[in-house]
């Protein structure tokens, strides 16, 4: 190990100023044994550096090499993993622990010896020495003292120290002043020796001579010593003074930390009393105000609404803990309950004398709207009250109880009023729907009470305002007015004279402007109350989301009762939303009935009516949904929408039904199309009704219904062909029997045939002009349509009707016939 040593320090440490301390042979703990050296090396320069360096072998085994290089100051633990045993593992702790397995547990206890005594001289920070034996622990060797580290000269840190250039000097002119200083050695230490004896004694003799000057030396010593003491005991007085004068200083400081937290809270309660003079004080303009303001005027009103919510503020105002145990806080609180209570008291009854007079106000201006097809406008109204909103959110806030008692008292009041003016209104429309006689017209014009319209209208109406049966008297009313014209119900079979007094197109345009007139003065008012209502009793309209459950507003025999909440934005936005809703059911609780009187009463004088009202109240419907969804108006609209579609649809079906019944005699004009004429002047109404209509969709599908219905009997049996039922079968059903064909073929003889080509001719000349020879084209292209649905039915019958010997009453020569024929004699 020596050789190693010498060797490293020779072909490694030297090169770089590092002396080589203490070294071990190691390999890593659990591997396969690859040997390398652990060296403890100093620096020679200053200042001196510390480190652990791992040397090993080249891979050919020819020299050594540096591998890795720690400094000592990192090295923060070394654990000899068992301080009684011996064993030969242990651990480093640099930045990650390393663990090795010494080649002896000799050098691995000098290596570890060797490193506590370098930490003891170089090293400030302490590194910690675990399981490690306290024999191998030596006491720190102090930097003056010439002490080995190590214990033997090899490994002593101290073994070795650079002579300056001074020293060098002196050794050098000492050597030349003896010959034989390099020759003999020992000779020239014996008279070293020799001169340092010499050198002993004279140093001796030179302190001896001296004692004259210790002896004064000593004296002064003594002095000094005597000095001291007095120093000290002046010392002692000044400090026994300072002491006193701490006493009084911590005493003083006392007295200013009581004056100081006397001050403290001086402070602290005066401004808690200024926050609850300031904060809970109320002026005495506005508790004046709430006594006694006038509630009927604007100023008075301005003023109520200043002290309400000074007194809101007041009670509002968020206590400190403690200030409810003040006697004064709570006096201050009665009393504002009391003002509170009063007001609310007086509020709530001024509002319902005014919801009474206005009531009254208003129904005195009915008269002048009775013969006239208008709503009262209940704008002054509105305005008038909205001067009040700031004191419903007020009391809606403080008093829930009375604010829910006025909304319930507003909805009674005013649900009596619509209810009187809405019903003159329909009862007006009504007259005008049915064309009432002047006599009739002048009656309208009196007050409701002593109008002859309300007997010649009452029996169209209950309590609940629905319609009779058809007896009614209006039934007798129409009849007188409208003379020989059709009072009951119009079909496609009438279609075809138009122009006549049966089917009177006027009346169904001023049925289409009154029916206009309604909705026109119906969503105003709707929409102006149901404005009215959020604005004055501070209910925010919001989008409605559906879902969403509402456990705070119920209905009641009353009205509506909704309770005080205390609950999320989307919840209370639905409460809210719903409880407009109910106010305006409430109020306009007889509007939809209403309406479905007149659509019922519109349907009875002409099913056509059915057509306009479908459109009009589509439109109607489209526009309220637009605004909102789910509106009072909105939805009402949308009920009775269902209404007038079922009346369309009841329409639709009554004339296929009309056409499906009708019987083809051999006296007509019909021609093969019979109902062809009747449905193009239907669709030429309908046509110009659903002009731009929402609902031209409803339209489609009519078409679609009526045009099946116009088809003949074969199309009948085509469509019970494509439905599934074998041909040989279709005769076993009733309605396409072997007698059914006979009749239908024994209605189109070959006169009646050759009748209605004639008529169709006609109607092709009107339309096609005289130029490049069109008739002729148009007539030879229908003569070939015409042989092919022949051909089309005869196939048909020898398919569906074999062996029944049934075949048309004209041939497919007739037919050329009739056509050649028919164009000759044009």
């Amino acid at each position: 190990m020596t050789a190693i040593k010498h060797a490293l320090q020779r072909d490694i440490f030297t090169p770089n100023d590092e002396r080589l301390l203490s070294i071990v042979n190691v390999c890593k703990a659990g591997k396969k044994k690859r040997n390398c050296f652990l060296c403890a090396t100093v620096t020679t320069e200053r200042p001196v550096q510390v480190k652990v360096i791992k040397v090993k072998k080249s891979d050919k085994g020819d020299f050594y090499k540096r591998q890795i290089a720690w400094e000592l100051r990192d090295l923060t633990a070394v654990d000899a993993k068992d301080a009684i045993k011996e064993s030969s593992e242990f651990d480093l702790h640099f930045d990650k622990v390393y663990k090795w397995v010494a080649s002896s547990i000799a050098e691995k206890n000098t290596f570890i010896s060797c490193i506590w005594k370098l930490n003891q001289r170089y090293i400030r920070k302490k590194i910690d020495f675990i399981n490690v034996s306290s024999q191998l622990l030596e006491e720190s060797v102090p930097s003056g003292e010439n002490q080995n580290v190590g214990g033997t000269d090899e490994e002593a840190v101290d073994e070795y120290q650079e002579l300056n250039a001074r020293e060098e000097q002196d050794i050098e002119i000492m050597m030349e002043g003896c010959e034989y200083a390099i020759s003999n050695a020992e000779a020239f230490a014996d008279k070293l020796s020799r001169e340092l004896q010499v050198l002993d004694g004279a140093n001796i003799q030179s302190i001896m001579a001296s004692e004259k000057q210790v002896n004064i030396l000593m004296k002064l010593l003594d002095d000094a010593l005597k000095e001291v003491d007095q120093i000290e005991w002046k010392l002692s007085s000044y400090e026994d003074m300072l002491r006193s004068v701490k006493e009084q200083m911590d005493q003083i400081s006392e007295s200013n930390h009581l004056i100081h937290l006397s001050n403290t809270n001086n402070l602290k309660l005066l401004s808690e009393i200024e926050f609850l003079v300031n904060h809970m004080d109320l002026a005495k303009g506005h508790i004046k105000a709430l006594q006694e303001g006038d509630l009927s005027s604007s100023r008075g009103i301005e003023a109520c609404t200043n002290a309400a919510d000074a007194l809101l503020q007041c009670m509002n105002v968020a206590l400190q803990p403690g200030h409810e145990l003040l006697q004064a806080v709570n006096q201050q609180q009665q009393r504002f309950s009391d003002l509170r209570e009063l007001f609310a008291r007086r509020l709530a009854s001024h509002l319902n004398n005014v919801f009474v007079q206005q009531g009254h106000d208003q129904s005195s201006t009915l008269a002048q709207h009775s013969a006239e097809l208008t709503l009262p406008n209940h704008h002054p109204f509105h305005r008038d009250l909205l001067r009040y909103a700031k004191l419903m959110e007020w009391l809606k806030n403080t008093d829930y109880g009375k604010y829910e008692g006025l909304t319930k008292n507003y909805m009674d009041y005013l649900s009596r009023l619509y209810d009187r003016e809405i019903k003159d209104f329909f009862e007006v429309a009504k007259i005008k729907m049915t064309g009432a006689t002047k006599e009739g017209k002048k009656f309208a014009t009196l007050p409701r009470k002593e109008s002859a319209v309300k007997q010649e209208t009452e029996s169209l109406h209950g309590s609940s305002g629905k319609l009779t049966g058809s007896t009614s008297s209006l039934n007798k009313l129409s009849v007188q007015s409208s003379g020989s014209r059709r009072s009951q119900s119009s079909s496609l079979l009438d279609m075809g004279n138009m122009s006549a007094s049966d089917l009177d197109v006027a009346d169904r345009t001023k049925f289409d402007k009154i029916f206009e007139q309604v909705l026109s003065e119906l969503e105003p008012l709707c929409l102006a109350e149901q404005d009215f209502i959020s604005k004055f009793f501070k209910l925010q309209q919001h989008l409605s989301i559906p879902g969403t459950p509402v456990s705070d507003t119920e209905e009641t025999d009353g009205g509506i009762s909704t309770r005080p909440h205390n609950i999320g934005g989307l919840q209370s936005a639905y409460s809210e939303n719903h409880m407009i809703r109910q106010m305006m059911i409430k109020i306009f609780r007889c509007v939809e009935p209403e309406l479905n009187n007149l659509i019922a009463l519109g349907d009875k004088i002409d099913s056509f009516n059915s057509l306009y009202m479908l459109v009009k109240m589509s439109h109607h419907v489209w526009t309220a949904q637009n605004v909102d969804p789910t509106s009072f108006l909105s939805t009402t609209l949308g009920n009775v929408l269902v209404t007038v579609k079922r009346n369309f649809d009841k329409c639709i079906s009554n004339q296929i039904k009309q056409m499906e019944d009708v019987k083809i005699s051999k006296k007509s004009k019909v021609g093969i199309l019979p109902f062809v004429a009747e449905f193009e002047e239907f669709a030429a109404l309908a046509e110009s009704i659903f002009r731009n209509a929402e609902r031209r969709g409803d339209l489609d599908k009519a078409y679609l219904k009526l045009i099946r219905a116009v088809f003949h009997f074969f199309e009948g049996v085509e469509a019970r062909v494509a439905q599934g039922v074998r041909e040989e079968e279709v005769s076993y059903q009733l309605a396409f029997s072997k007698q059914e064909l006979r009749k239908v073929i024994k209605e189109y003889p070959g006169k009646e045939v050759k009748k209605g080509l004639d008529n169709l001719y006609r109607k092709v000349d009107k339309h096609l002009c005289e130029e490049e020879n069109l008739l002729q084209v148009v007539w030879h292209s229908m003569q070939d349509e015409f042989i092919r649905q022949y051909k089309h039915f005869e196939g048909l019958i020898a398919r569906c009707y074999p062996g029944s010997g049934i075949t048309m009453e004209f041939t497919i020569q007739d037919i050329l016939d009739y056509f050649s024929s028919i164009a000759q004699s044009h």
